[in-house]
């Protein structure tokens, strides 16, 4: 195979097959392997590319999520501070009510007291009419 030495030289070889390649198999071979290599390389970044994608999109979906509760806990919050505030409102009407019932009441016993004293008044002068007669 001195011809193969010459042909070598000359950047010419034969492959596996026995066929002419202008290029070495061996370089060849690493060549295939890088390019086996690159597109497995791509072939992952590709599915990180689409996991880093499902995963940003289930933080935004979090995010939405978490700013709905966030804007419900707001409202709720609101809610309880302006019932609160009925509350005290109800409570210092009813308080109100108390202290004019309670008004209403004092008068109603003293006017109570004065007819009793009236009525006694006036049966003692009946009494004291059926008497002298």
């Amino acid at each position: 195979m001195a011809g193969a030495g010459a042909l070598g030289a000359a950047g010419l070889h034969f492959d596996e097959l026995n066929k002419l390649r202008v290029v070495d198999p061996e370089v060849a071979q690493q060549t295939a392997e890088l390019r086996d290599e690159c597109q497995a390389f791509v072939d992952k970044i590709a599915e990180f590319k689409k996991t880093v994608g499902n995963f940003m999109e289930l933080v935004d979906q979090q995010a939405k999520a978490a700013e709905s509760e966030k804007i419900k806990a707001i409202g709720a919050r609101n809610l309880l501070k302006s019932i609160t505030k009925q509350r005290e409102a109800q409570q210092q009407q009813l308080q109100a009510l108390i202290a004019e019932k309670t008004t209403q009441l004092e008068r109603y016993r003293v006017e109570y007291e004065a007819l009793c004293k009236t009525e006694v008044d006036q049966n003692e002068f009946i009494d004291q009419f059926i008497f002298q007669k």
